[in-house]
């Protein structure tokens, strides 16, 4: 049985648009902001370099604009999240305030990640990004519903299909993306595995 707390069924909130294709890893979380011990704090360096001048005074960027402050869901463009398979980045993103994700494409191993953190990163048309990004620019306070049961994004009571690897899909909704959970869960057959490896002797 599954975790309901972990179940990821319906996202909804305010959307903001970062364009750009080919947005890769080193954009969202620069290596230098890596050096850490835990993913606590990561969220105030999310695309630090494209957000702040070298003298930290504020670049123009959505993700500094107060209008787009409570936005919980991330819109972009092609193959987000490229480059190298680091964590930090979906880790940084998820701290900075985001739930979800919406772009034409994602990397696959970024995707990874984001579903092994409970956050869905779906893929829809080109067209039905430039349709988000339309009515969220023009209504930074509108509602957008992910529904990953009827795999659709509702917004301004238009509907539009997402596609994401279905392994995805049904670990976010059975709650087994969280696999320090699924442990647990399965504390007996853990404990038998461990009393059966004969080099687990020393551990007790």
């Amino acid at each position: 049985m599954a975790n309901d707390d972990v179940k990821k069924i319906r996202i909804e909130g305010r959307g903001v648009y970062v364009p750009g294709d080919d947005i890769d890893t080193d954009q969202i979380i620069p290596a230098r902001f890596m050096r850490c011990v835990t993913f606590d704090g990561l969220g105030k360096y999310a695309f630090y370099d494209v957000r702040f001048n070298a003298d930290e005074t504020p670049k123009e960027h959505p993700l500094n604009e107060e209008i787009y402050a409570a936005a919980n869901i991330l819109l972009s463009n092609n193959n987000f999240g490229c480059g190298s398979s680091r964590e930090h980045a979906p880790q940084a993103l998820k701290r900075f305030g985001f739930d979800a994700f919406i772009a034409e494409s994602f990397a696959e191993i970024f995707a990874g990640n984001c579903a092994t953190l409970g956050l869905p990163a779906v893929s829809v048309k080109k067209s039905a990004v430039e349709n988000l990004a339309a009515k969220i620019q023009k209504s930074p306070q509108i509602k957008v519903v992910i529904s990953l049961m009827d795999k659709t994004i509702e917004c301004d009571g238009e509907i539009f299909s997402f596609t994401m690897p279905e392994s995805h899909r049904q670990s976010l909704i059975n709650g087994t993306w969280d696999t320090v959970f699924e442990l647990q869960k399965n504390d007996a057959e853990v404990e038998a595995t461990l009393s059966s490896l004969p080099y687990s002797k020393g551990f007790k």
